[in-house]
């Protein structure tokens, strides 16, 4: 029981941090291009059109937005684990 709490805790925070690694790392990589000369009109609509994408799921406000992704892709994750666990249980007593 103490590894399917573990393994379900670690899942869990993985897909939790993934979402906002992705997005974070994004934003990042369009704020670092935004300093190169040409490419300044690029970066900026990339980077206001994933903050636009993030209000839509946050009601306004973007990082409320990645939050509610990321506890999204939390729950997910967690439910996967779950599955494997109980067919991992069911086929181990066959």
């Amino acid at each position: 029981m103490l590894t399917l709490l573990r393994s379900l805790l670690f899942s869990t925070l993985l897909s939790f941090v993934a979402p906002v690694l992705l997005v974070g790392s994004i934003l990042t990589a369009l704020l670092a291009t935004s300093h190169v000369p040409g490419f300044t009109w690029v970066s900026q609509t990339g980077f206001s059109q994933i903050l636009q994408f993030l209000t839509i799921f946050g009601g306004g406000y973007p990082l409320q937005g990645l939050l509610t992704i990321a506890v999204t892709f939390a729950f997910v994750g967690s439910l996967f684990d779950l599955f494997n666990f109980y067919v991992y249980q069911t086929n181990r007593g066959q």
